[in-house]
């Protein structure tokens, strides 16, 4: 029997309450979208799923944290909905559009449903081409690729973990010396 006799049957069984959500995740080989680990405020969680993957392949778990565990996916959401205009919102929401639909026109599926390898190849084109981009046309707007490399980066860097282990980290700027002899100072700003 094979699986697609196996739905009908226990389609059947259940007198067609099978909802088309749970038909869709079984014709899919049962693989569910990755996890989210927060509540979207902005995106949606099928959009959050995809920025989630993305800044994922842009800054991946190695000896340090990679961006999802430093939660550079809500910083990304959070960023979105507070600090930019309506305009650049829509701007974002558009290139994220169009970067899933590129994505299922190349990987045969949503990007959040391809093989890392696939994701990864893909990423790098579309990386490789806005650079192209902007290098013809400088005047020209930030294409989403690179928005959500600037975002990620930022967030990461500006999260704890990234600033204190990836990071040199001096939470003070030099160490303090009280009462040091003039000899080994050197220099002095002021004399009497």
């Amino acid at each position: 029997m094979n699986r697609r006799d196996a739905i009908q049957r226990t389609a059947l069984v259940l007198g067609y309450a099978v909802s088309a959500p749970a038909l869709m995740g079984i014709l899919k080989g049962c693989k569910a979208a990755p996890e989210l680990n927060y509540k979207p405020v902005f995106l949606t969680e099928e959009q959050a799923g995809v920025v989630s993957e993305l800044a994922e392949i842009l800054l991946p778990k190695t000896d340090t944290p990679g961006a999802k565990d430093v939660g550079v996916p809500a910083f990304i959401d959070q960023v979105v909905k507070e600090c930019y205009a309506k305009e650049d919102q829509d701007r974002f929401l558009q290139g994220l559009q169009k970067f899933d639909e590129d994505a299922r026109a190349a990987l045969g599926d949503s990007f959040v449903y391809g093989k890392p390898a696939e994701q990864l190849a893909f990423v790098k084109q579309q990386h490789d081409d806005a650079v192209a981009a902007i290098k013809a046309d400088s005047k020209a707007k930030r294409p989403f690729i690179l928005m959500v490399k600037e975002l990620t980066l930022l967030g990461y860097f500006t999260s704890e973990p990234g600033a204190t282990q990836v990071l040199q980290y001096e939470p003070v700027p030099g160490a303090y010396r009280g009462c040091v002899p003039l000899q080994e100072v050197g220099k002095t700003w002021a004399t009497s």
